[in-house]
């Protein structure tokens, strides 16, 4: 896909990709303390030539708003994200967990265009979207529901 960085704050399910995004050739994997912070390293990243990804979880899409919106709707940088849908699959774990009422309407209100994708067999369409949004210079979404199912 010719993805450089990966910028990540790994959750419980993203943070099971990180040995194989660590062992990739040509790919380097930035963690940040925040997930504000994702956005803005991708930004100058993206601003230095290289294409990254940001992989955060759907609370920390919550958190880093104000920089999500600021890089990507004031400075239109085409920025793509891999965003952890938490409890989608299964609210076993955190029962009443709020983020299947807000994840995709917050989405909705960013004006993100976005894949859902809930089975393996819709892996592809992140790789699709990816390709997509480079194409068109726009940003993007794969949203990845996570938990049992």
């Amino acid at each position: 896909m010719g993805i450089t960085h990966v910028v990540f704050l790994p959750d419980s399910t993203l943070g099971m990709w990180e040995e194989s995004m660590m062992a990739a050739d040509g790919l380097e994997v930035v963690r940040v303390c925040r997930e504000g912070e994702a956005w803005a390293i991708a930004a100058g990243l993206h601003l230095g030539g290289a294409k990254p990804v940001v992989m955060i979880q759907c609370t920390g899409l919550f958190e880093s708003g104000d920089a999500l919106r600021n890089v990507i709707h004031d400075y239109k940088l085409p920025l793509f994200g891999v965003i952890g849908y938490r409890s989608y699959l299964s609210q076993a774990s955190l029962p009443g967990d709020t983020c299947l009422t807000f994840t995709e309407p917050i989405l909705d209100a960013w004006k993100l265009d976005y894949r859902f994708i809930d089975t393996p067999d819709k892996l592809s369409m992140m790789a699709e979207h990816y390709e997509q949004c480079r194409q068109t210079n726009q940003p993007g979404i794969a949203l990845i529901a996570e938990g049992k199912a």
